[in-house]
């Protein structure tokens, strides 16, 4: 049987917000799988995550750049925020998504790629980190591109130009006036930076994603006690809702806090006298998915070991 340890409790409680002791059960019940944990949990009504939120732990920046109908968003990290604030830092970050405009998204390449100051990328990087005394490293990168139209750039709470937190992407395919298409898309892309959608239409979700909400809510449905036809149109319902919460042309614009973002885009393309279509987004967040060490958790938990 898997050890359930106090880490694991704590990775679940920050994941779901429910209490330790449902925690550990809901581990124990799973045999210490931590997705069947969540689903145990929310089943029985104790958590209201629909999704696996990986804890922001990484420090460090998010960069974009753009050029012609192609754009890139990398994010290099730190050990602390403070060397976010670091000129040195921020100007090496800044040249990042520029050579990946060229080198393409595979981050071993860009590492390769010849940098401004001289030697690769990767050796940039490595008198940075003897400079700066801190570890940093290069994690990822994304591209996206159109045939014709724009990708739109957005940093949130930029601390420098290009560079900030949370970095967006966004592909616009049009034929219409490109200044007018940048400001639509800077608009969609704040409304993805803050709304953090999964996929960009009903038929991008993940099969796989769907079936398991469709299985929670049944469970959930069922518990109500209610005839099979009405579960059925209860289950539907609720997967209506999970779409209109994960897939961005189904959600309803923060901007306006009515309209659906299909409704916007539709909208637009009357104004500019083209059709427009979005065809793809990228949204980076500092650091998401990356476990900071755990901290001694034992004391906190130690009594339900006993």
């Amino acid at each position: 049987m898997t050890e359930i340890t106090a880490s694991m409790v704590k990775d679940l409680r920050e994941k779901t917000g429910a209490g330790m002791m449902d925690c550990k059960k809901a581990l124990n019940e799973a045999q210490g799988d931590m997705e069947a944990a969540i689903d145990w949990l929310r089943k029985k009504g104790l958590s209201a995550a629909a999704k696996k939120s990986g804890r922001v732990a990484a420090e460090g920046l998010v960069a974009v750049a753009a050029e012609g109908t192609k754009a890139a968003v990398v994010e290099v990290n730190a050990e602390t925020d403070f060397v976010a604030l670091n000129d040195k830092f921020q100007t090496f970050v800044q040249s990042v998504p520029a050579i990946a405009l060229k080198a393409g998204a595979d981050v071993e390449k860009i590492k390769a790629a010849a940098h401004p100051s001289g030697g690769s990328v990767q050796d940039a990087l490595t008198n940075l980190v003897a400079t700066v005394g801190e570890n940093m490293t290069l994690r990822r990168a994304a591209l996206l591109s159109v045939s014709q139209g724009v990708v739109a750039t957005y940093v949130h709470n930029c601390t420098a130009p290009n560079l900030g937190k949370i970095g967006v992407l966004v592909g616009i395919e049009s034929s219409a006036d490109a200044a007018k298409l940048i400001e639509l898309g800077k608009q969609i892309a704040m409304h993805i930076a803050a709304a953090r959608p999964e996929a960009l239409s009903i038929a991008d979700v993940d099969p796989k994603a769907v079936e398991r909400e469709r299985n929670i809510f049944s469970e959930q449905a069922r518990a109500s006690g209610k005839p099979d036809n009405i579960i059925a149109k209860m289950v539907e319902g609720r997967l209506r809702k999970y779409y209109e919460e994960v897939v961005l042309m189904e959600q309803v614009y923060v901007i306006d806090g009515e309209s659906r973002v299909a409704q916007i885009v539709e909208k637009a393309a009357k104004e500019l006298g083209a059709p427009v279509k979005l065809t793809g987004f990228v949204r980076y967040q500092l650091g998401e998915g990356i476990e900071k060490a755990q901290d001694d958790f034992a004391a906190e938990v130690a009594k339900m070991a006993q």
